[in-house]
């Protein structure tokens, strides 16, 4: 069985038409190329690194409580997922792309058809072999969010609702906007930060936010 995502067949086969393209020294360190570009091509990175998903996505002013980065890994694993999910229908057209092609080309008499259907199925093999790339790299970070979720949900939370740690987090999150405030800050970006920290504290204060408890969603399954 093929492994998936090898493209060395493909740019070996395509150094034939890249002879009309490149100049000939070109073509040659092409050719001397080919298994660094290959290694480069499936190393590449296309997501995100748990290292840049920590410093970057996660944090700490932006996300200053354990709830808060539980819940953006939330939000970031849910985009992944959509991501994914979109890209196997686009995987399922190009497979179907490729048998249409290929029942094509065995019955065309045209010449310049023929070509273009011979090309038009190229550029979809290699199209193929991206997707597949990028579906490998998409459930990699898809299960990294996996994993930061489990380290950041330590019971102290309610992990049901994302409404429940908003107001404690938003208030550390505008005392530390406010930190950042000096006599350089523009009025509107004064007023914005002030007034909701204000906001938020009196909203603290008065109790008015009330938290009711909300049943878990099931799918499939028997609820007592």
């Amino acid at each position: 069985m093929n492994e998936k995502r090898d493209i060395k067949s493909l740019i070996q086969q395509e150094e034939t038409h890249l002879n009309n393209l490149l100049e000939p020294n070109d073509l040659k360190t092409f050719r001397d190329l080919v298994d660094e570009l290959r290694d480069t091509w499936t190393k590449k990175q296309i997501f995100r690194t748990e290292t840049e998903a920590r410093f970057s996505v996660l944090q700490d002013n932006r996300y200053p409580t354990k709830a808060s980065k539980y819940w953006q890994c939330v939000r970031e694993q849910n985009v992944y997922l959509e991501n994914l999910m979109s890209l196997s229908f686009e995987y399922r057209r190009i497979e179907n792309k490729i048998k249409w092609l290929q029942k094509k080309i065995e019955t065309e008499t045209d010449d310049y058809k023929l070509e273009n259907y011979k090309i038009d199925l190229d550029e979809k093999i290699y199209s193929k072999a991206n997707m597949e790339l990028t579906a490998k790299d998409r459930m990699r970070e898809i299960n990294m969010w996996s994993k930061l979720k489990k380290e950041f949900n330590d019971g102290t939370f309610n992990d049901k609702d994302v409404n429940e740690h908003q107001l404690e987090t938003y208030h550390q999150v505008y005392l530390n906007k406010a930190k950042t405030l000096t006599s350089g800050s523009s009025q509107p970006e004064v007023f914005n930060v002030i007034g909701q920290l204000e906001t938020i504290e009196r909203v603290k204060k008065s109790g008015e936010l009330k938290y009711e408890k909300k049943e878990e969603i099931t799918f499939g399954k028997p609820t007592s």
